[in-house]
Order: C-alpha cells, then structure tokens, then sequence
C-alpha cells in the first residue's frame, strides 16, 4: 500500500465525516507501520543458529479526532478502525470517536496552519522500504559476522584458549537484532484540507557480546537511514569491548568524576532531561525545570537542541503526525532553558493557563516562542507511527553539544582519575521526575581512569549511580567533539551524542555475587 492509497483513504475519511451532523471540526490519520526484525544468537559452546529467521510486524488503519456539538456544550472525542481505510471503516471510526466524546474545558481547536514551511519531501530510502528476507537475513550475518572475526583475530583470547577448541569453550555469545522500521502516513483536517503524506524509514542494530568464562560483556550499536551505508560496526564493536572487559575490578562507593559515554548520555536525555522538557510536564507541574524558563539549569558547557527536519538524520520527519512542519526547538542553549517540546493541545492548554507564569517562568512572546507545536507524534515505542493514538509529545533528533569540545583523549588527560561509563540500564526518576533524582546500573563498557587513560576495565553489574539530574548538567567539566547517533531501547528519538564528563557523580557499590567471593 503506498503513500497515495493512504492520501484517497484520508481524503475519503474527512469528506465523510464532514457530511455527518454535529461534527464541528475534525481531524483523519492514516499510517501504515512495517517493522522488520531479524534477531541475533550465536554461542560457540551450544548449537545455535547465528541468524534467526526473520520476524515482521505490521499495522494499519485510521484514526479520527472531532469536535461535536451537544445539548451541554463542545465535545471532543477520538475513534479509531484497523485494516479497513474505505468509508465503512471511517465511519465506525467516527462512531467510536462521537461514542467516546468528553467535554475538555482546555481544548481550543485541533491543529492550525503553521507559518513555517515543510523542509524535507521524498527523504527515505527507497530500498529500505522494499527491503526483503534475504537482505534482512544478510544484514544480521554482517553483524554476527563482524563479531566473529574480531574474537577470532583476538590475541587475548588467543592467549586464553590456546587453541580452536578452547576458544569455543570461553563462552562467545552474540545477541540482539537488526531492525527495519518502515513508515508511511497521510493526514487531513478541517482547518488543513489539503491531505499529507510522510514516509520514512530507518535501520538500527543492537547487540551484546560475552565471553562467558570470564564474565566479560560488551555492547554496540549503529543507527542509519540508508541501506547502503550499513555496516558490521555494530558487531565489531560488541565483540572488541566484550574482549576489553575480562579482568574486570571492582570500584568502591564514593564521588568520582565520571565520563558518560554516548549511550549514558543518551538513556539520561531518554528517561530524564528530555521529559523534563516538555510542555505536559510544565503545566502539570512535574518537572525539575519548573518556572525557569529563561534561567541557568545546567552548565554554559552544554547546548541541547531537538531537530526534526535535518536532513540524513536517524530521526527526522517532513511533518508531525498532527500535519504541522517539523524544525528546530532549543531546549538548553548554554546552559539557559529556552524551550520545551509540544504538541499542538498542550501548547494551547498551556498558555491559557492562569498559571502559566509560575509554571513556565514567562508569559506572553517569550512563552509563545517556547512552546511551538513541532513535535506532536502518535509513536509507538519504537514501533512507528500508530494510527490508534492521538498525539503525543515526542522528541526527533536530539542534538548534544559542548562549548569548546575537545577530543576523548584530551577529555580523559584532563579527568586524570575517574570513572569511564559506557553502558547503563534501568534509568528512571526517583521520587517523581520534579525531583530530579534517578538511579541505574552500569552493565558493560566502562573503565577506571587512571592518570588519564582508560587503565582497567570495571566489573559489570558491580556499582550503581544515584544521583540527582541537576548535579549532572550543572557539573560538566568537558564535552568531546565526536558525535554519534545513539538510540536506547524502545525509544523513539535518536540521540547525537557526545561523550560529557561530570565532577562530583556519586557512586554506589552493588554487593558481590557468591560466584564473586567463591
């Protein structure tokens, strides 16, 4: 089903829809989302298959939001109706939406014309959208292929094993996946009749190597929107910090000066920051950025920026999934917060806010030029652009960047002695997000420095951070100037990430294991 099927199917919906009494205005989305998988799993010491089979998921439908009017006044509902984009579909559709409708005191109107231009048009890549089983089942052999030569070619492993057989005996596992994800979307409204098309693809793989005999881990990563342009990073980098964790120590609780690597920095923006900036968090009072529009929050090191319409970009969109352009929102700019991502209904909902004032930290110009509607998307988790959500506020690239970056190894001389983080999970608040506090645990890829250099690796799953985001952004010492798209799991925006390094970060110590002390 291509773009032009669902431009008929939304232009169908609306002219339905318009016919019907009381329907005051509306909205139609159509999406169709692909996603293609083929999971990785490979170990040296049991039959495995390397490449498993490739796995796909799919959805279509349409979605419709409408405002109607009743005996106690405007109503606004929202309906949706899977597989069938022709008019019977549109109109159970419609009837779930009117079945469902409330009254909303805050709503104002579905989206509006902006005056910003659409930016990017016929920007993905025709041969991600036609990818087949076989490409798919070759790109996941690049990456497991990529793995295996670099454990192969080791000579620490070598060392270790002494020969084929023993290496087979350290435990090599390999997992994790090659993901397509393929996105195709039209939209229509009342105030914006002329209907809309989007499509977008992108290419991501993830994996985790192990030597299981040495309780090593490693983990790499790679993101793209070309087919072309996919490689075995991913693997190669996997397998080569798995080798670079044996011998792993352990690191006693204290403060240390920490060096985030690219996926910290990512998963902390993910979970944390990024949340922390959005206008639902504002006007329902929760994030750590209260009122403070307009003031220091972090460093003058650190400029962040989300921007959906560059081009080549993991992330970017021509449109919102409200049919608005996407573009450019400074969110940090040295050190100063400046904006906030939106959607359409909570930029209206805040501004006639009484309390917009307190919430935001201004009013008027200021807090219009801080809440424009370019980041209304009805994502998925990861999963694409799903036709039975309404908008949501999601970010689409976001860009990190540092006053004076400088490269790693200069980064580390100046560190001296600290604590390289490259992998986390289980990021999330403590104590509600307005708190600022969070907690995760560092699981791969990470070393002690010592007199500036990476000098040991450290133990996985031994230490834990708990600490509050403000010290975080507020501590930056130093940003390196190599930036690389990171995406954390089941998160929608990318993140071009820099390596930061942070004064002050407390560390805690996770009790060993039995097999630790034995």
């Amino acid at each position: 089903m291509c773009a032009a099927d669902l431009a008929r199917a939304a232009e169908q919906a609306l002219e339905l829809v318009r016919s019907q009494p009381g329907v005051l205005e509306a909205e139609v989305f159509v999406a169709r989302n692909q996603a293609l998988l083929a999971r990785l799993n490979y170990t040296s010491h049991i039959p495995s298959n390397g490449v498993e089979e490739p796995k796909s998921t799919a959805s279509c439908g349409l979605g419709i939001r409408a405002a109607f009017a009743g005996a106690a006044g405007r109503q606004v509902g929202f309906g949706s109706e899977p597989s069938d984009l022709g008019v019977a579909g549109a109109r159970r559709a419609l009837d779930r939406a009117r079945a469902s409708a409330v009254a909303d005191p805050d709503f104002v109107s579905l989206p509006r014309p902006s005056r910003a231009a659409r930016a990017l048009v016929d920007y993905h890549d025709p041969a991600l959208m036609a990818l087949d089983d076989a490409a798919l089942v070759e790109a996941g052999w690049k990456i497991v292929g990529g793995a295996l030569r670099t454990f192969t070619t080791s000579g620490k492993l070598a060392a270790l094993a002494g020969d084929d057989a023993g290496l087979r005996r350290l435990g090599l596992i390999l997992g994790g996946d090659v993901t397509v994800l393929q996105e195709r979307v039209a939209i229509t409204s009342t105030h914006m009749p002329r209907v809309q098309t989007d499509e977008s693809t992108l290419l991501t793989a993830f994996v985790t190597a192990m030597v299981e005999a040495e309780s090593a881990k490693g983990s790499g990563a790679s993101a793209g929107t070309r087919l072309d342009g996919f490689t075995d990073e991913a693997g190669v980098e996997a397998a080569a910090n798995a080798i670079a964790a044996i011998g792993g120590e352990r690191v006693p609780s204290g403060e240390y000066t920490v060096v985030f690597g690219r996926q910290p920095v990512a998963d902390l923006l993910n979970n944390i920051v990024v949340p922390a900036c959005t206008a639902r968090a504002f006007y329902s009072a929760r994030t750590p950025f209260l009122g403070r529009l307009g003031r220091r929050v972090a460093s003058p090191r650190l400029t962040i920026v989300d921007d959906g319409a560059l081009p080549g970009l993991v992330g970017s969109k021509g449109i919102t999934c409200e049919g608005l352009p996407t573009g450019r929102t400074e969110l940090i700019k040295d050190g100063v917060l400046v904006g906030c991502l939106s959607n359409w209904y909570e930029t209206q909902r805040l501004l006639k806010d009484p309390a917009l004032r307190e919430k935001l930290g201004a009013a008027g110009a200021p807090a219009e030029r801080a809440l424009v509607p370019r980041n209304g998307f009805r994502f998925g988790a990861g999963g694409g652009r799903e036709f039975d959500a309404e908008p949501g506020i999601a970010a689409s690239n976001v860009i990190v960047e540092g006053a004076d970056p400088v490269s790693l190894e200069e980064l580390l001389r100046t560190v001296g002695d600290g604590l390289y983080i490259g992998r986390i999970w289980y990021t999330y608040p403590i104590n509600g997000l307005r708190a600022g506090d969070f907690t995760c645990t560092v699981v791969a890829d990470s070393y002690i420095i010592r007199a500036g250099r990476l000098a040991a690796p450290i133990r996985a799953n031994a230490i834990r951070i708990n600490e509050n985001i403000g010290t975080i952004l507020e501590n930056i010492v130093g940003v390196t100037k190599d930036v690389r798209s990171t995406i954390v799991w089941a998160a929608d925006e990318v993140v071009y990430a820099p390596e930061i390094a942070v004064q002050g970060v407390r560390v805690d110590e996770i009790a060993a294991s039995t097999e630790e002390l034995d």
